[in-house]
């Protein structure tokens, strides 16, 4: 185990004085390889999602699903995590939570496989995701509070920031080359069925991590940070109920009972929230980091520019594996692009965020990503061909490099260091909001749009009625909630009259998805440039005035 070297801070008149222990390679270690796991946990079921059509049946929403099983935990409870964290020290948080990922992915595996009706094998999953979820709930805010803790120079602190965000994306192209490995070797006795081996694998490197964990240095700051019960309760239910409204109203209707229940739900817990935090003496968040006109900016750029990388991603992997019906291995092939990058570039990112204002990388970070997604959404599925979109993912991995180091450094730069903890949590639970919108978004804009060409196209072609009353006969049709059945390219369903329709409504849905991306990821760069303000260069580590 690596020895820490400890320092003490002088304390402040009314403070108690916190441990500021150096970033020891073991703890650098441990947190990359924490949070590597938890970006595999978060990214692995986008490959698998064609596997998990033939194998479960899915419908729309339930692959919707079981993504959001996994992204909504993360969304809720990071902040939350983030206090743990800095009361009973975040070591502990660190092993605890890549315990609980392990222990979520094994309950993934035992999900059984679909008889005359899927929804055991669908709850025993979505119950295994959300496990893993709180698991990586824990280890997001609690490795970055780590690295941010242990980093007190300009240079030390761009480092460690570099070297944990490409830990974190470099997870999201190890996950899909995972799945795609364990499906080419096709275990068991149904092919359709290897998901399950993904999760297996997923599931030894927690436990990896959990032994990793132990040799990390520990480090917290109790001072002023409380569980703060009603400040967690209504966020977490103001979060989830807009996460339901938007994720259920492509299924059940955007107008109704509720979808709009959920809305006014949101609206007034979260109005709720603010008001218990403006009163508490000790609350989950500060409301006055909001005062920092970078920190708020930086927020802001978080939420929309994460969203737009997600929902690209999302799209991405329902062109390739759903809609196209390309394998796992092939479809990991985009997934490797849209986040390899920013292991490639870790040493030049790291440059920048030491050496440059942050709003220079942000804004063209989130300019390439926007010209990649526009760029996609121009070519069409038909072409069946994964090299149509190459150059444009390329420009989206590229950017998110850059965008993911920026914003991260910002959130850690712009407050004192016994608000790490803080800032760190509320720039991962920003970050995975975003990442839980991506999906719940596109995907619901996707599935209304594919659902009312496919209406309009029916009402319309005669003898698109008369083929499908034929085959009506031998077979039921889908149903427009389930056009997500089974992949619609390469393994179509023979002699389907609704097949090429469902694929060309699903190919025009999500290429929907890419503008909507692009038009974020635009706005983010606009944002980033014109509202961070500062001047191209100045010091990176900047200690706040909210302490005074």
């Amino acid at each position: 185990m690596t020895s820490s070297t400890t320092s003490v801070a002088a304390p402040t008149p009314g403070r108690v004085a916190v441990h500021t222990p150096t970033l020891t390679a073991g703890t650098l270690v441990a947190t990359a390889l924490a949070v590597l796991v938890a970006q595999v946990g978060l990214a692995i079921p986008a490959v698998l999602n064609g596997l998990f059509q033939q194998d479960l049946h899915t419908t729309s929403s339930q692959l919707t699903w079981i993504s959001d099983a996994f992204l909504v935990p993360v969304a809720l409870l990071e902040l939350s995590f983030g206090v743990l964290g800095d009361i009973f020290g975040r070591k502990k948080l660190l092993i605890g939570g890549s315990v609980l990922m392990a222990a979520g992915e094994l309950v993934s595996v035992l999900a059984p496989a679909a008889g005359a009706s899927n929804h055991a094998s669908i709850g025993v999953l979505w119950s295994g995701q959300a496990l893993t979820g709180i698991g990586a709930a824990v280890l997001f805010p609690t490795t970055l509070a780590m690295v941010a803790a242990g980093t007190h120079t300009a240079r030390s602190r761009a480092r460690g920031i570099a070297v944990w965000a490409a830990a974190l994306s470099s997870g999201g192209f190890v996950s899909p080359l995972i799945g795609g490995a364990v499906t080419k070797l096709h275990w068991g006795a149904d092919p359709t069925a290897s998901w399950r081996w993904a999760f297996v694998v997923v599931g030894i490197l927690a436990v990896v991590s959990v032994v990793a964990g132990f040799a990390a240095s520990n480090s917290s700051a109790p001072e002023g940070r409380s569980l703060d019960w009603p400040g967690q309760a209504t966020l977490a239910i103001s979060l989830f109920a807009l996460l339901f409204s938007v994720i259920q109203g492509a299924t059940s209707g955007w107008g109704s009972t509720q979808v709009i229940a959920g809305w006014v739900v949101a609206v007034v817990l979260f109005a709720a929230f603010i008001v218990v935090e403006r009163r508490s003496t000790a609350p989950l968040l500060r409301l006055d980091l909001f005062r920092s006109r970078a920190f708020s900016v930086n927020s802001i750029v978080t939420l929309i520019g994460m969203f737009s990388f997600l929902g690209t991603a999302y799209a991405t992997s329902i062109r390739l594996s759903a809609i196209q019906g390309f394998s796992p291995m092939k479809t990991s092939i985009a997934f490797v692009l849209l986040q390899g990058f920013a292991l490639l570039l870790m040493p030049l990112t790291a440059k920048v965020i030491r050496s440059f204002n942050p709003r220079w990388a942000l804004g063209c970070g989130f300019l390439l990503i926007g010209v990649g997604d526009l760029w996609i959404s121009t070519e069409s599925v038909s072409g069946m061909s994964l090299g149509a979109i190459v150059a444009p993912l390329v420009l989206v991995g590229i950017g998110f490099a850059f965008a993911l180091s920026s914003v991260t450094a910002v959130a850690v730069n712009t407050v004192s260091s016994d608000l790490h903890g803080m800032a760190a949590g509320t720039t991962s639970q920003l970050r995975d909001f975003g990442f839980t919108l991506g999906p719940a978004v596109i995907g619901a804009i996707a599935l209304s749009r594919a659902a009312t060409e496919i209406h309009t196209k029916l009402a319309t072609n005669p003898a698109l009625q008369s083929a499908l009353a034929k085959f009506s006969s031998s077979a039921p049709p889908p149903a427009v909630g389930a056009v997500h059945s089974g992949p619609l390219g390469a393994n179509a369903v023979p002699g389907n009259p609704l097949q090429h329709t469902a694929f060309t409504a699903l190919g025009n849905a999500y290429s929907l998805g890419y503008v909507v991306c692009g038009v974020a990821a635009l706005a983010a760069a606009a944002l980033a440039v014109t509202a961070l303000g500062g001047t191209s260069h100045r010091p990176m580590i900047i200690e706040s005035s909210l302490d005074a």
